[in-house]
């Protein structure tokens, strides 16, 4: 939790207790709501002087709204023995692997996870993440190569909002679940922000850019449309 957000709480809505938390943000000129895929629950942002409670009754008076979006939500994939897990796009189911050692790694159809259960889920985790930074981190330095572009590091997070981002000083992060999709998403995702280093904006030249770095910019984007949701709630 970083310095300005503010505890989280269990907050009925529609009769439903759910999780909602708290940001403050300097930028921020009023108070927002966001459902947060990744949880379950709502994210109500704040400016830096208004009070949790005005909030709180923010979504008071949108709470039908809050519910009806929660409740599309679809049903969270956890990391448990039995689950399949989507990894480059493709099912593999969680298979516990007791007798074994080296923490959790993938086979075809499989991941493998060693140790005792209430390391499970972690585990898994780290494997997906370990996998995302390799791939995602090779792909990034071909396709910069090949356009001239010099990134100047790769970084795997855990992101709410986002699939990937360029920061001004040349650095890229892309969201960790991006792995879970399939190799033309992250293909998309890639170039996406590699275009961002030499247009910090969306305009013509930039998407010209990212249609050289990759011929899926409009079939990602439909997919993601259609499939992001389900990826952030992973895990």
């Amino acid at each position: 939790m970083s310095a300005a957000d503010l505890p989280p709480e269990m907050v009925p809505v529609n009769g439903a207790l759910t999780p909602v938390a708290f940001r403050r943000s300097a930028r921020a000129k009023r108070i927002s709501l966001r459902i947060d895929a990744s949880s379950g629950g709502i994210l109500i942002t704040l400016p830096m002087r208004t009070s949790r409670r005005a909030g709180l009754a923010l979504l008071q008076a949108h709470e039908g709204w809050a519910a009806e979006k929660l409740s599309a939500l679809p049903r969270a994939l956890r990391f448990i023995p039995g689950a399949a897990v989507p990894v480059h796009g493709a099912p593999h189911v969680i298979t516990p692997a007791p007798g074994a050692r080296g923490g959790a790694w993938i086979e075809p159809g499989r991941i493998l996870v060693t140790g005792e259960p209430d390391f499970l889920a972690r585990r898994v985790s780290d494997c997906l993440k370990r996998l995302a930074r390799q791939h995602l981190t090779a792909m990034t330095a071909q396709k910069a190569q090949a356009a001239a572009l010099k990134p100047k590091i790769v970084r795997i997070k855990d992101t709410r909002t986002r699939w990937g981002s360029c920061a001004p000083d040349g650095t890229l992060a892309f969201c960790w679940r991006l792995i879970c999709a399939p190799d033309f998403v992250q293909d998309y995702v890639v170039a996406h922000e590699l275009a961002h280093l030499r247009h910090m904006n969306h305009g013509p030249q930039f998407w010209a850019l990212t249609e050289s770095l990759t011929p899926y910019r409009e079939t990602a984007s439909q997919w993601l449309t259609r499939n992001g949701v389900e990826l952030l709630r992973l895990g």
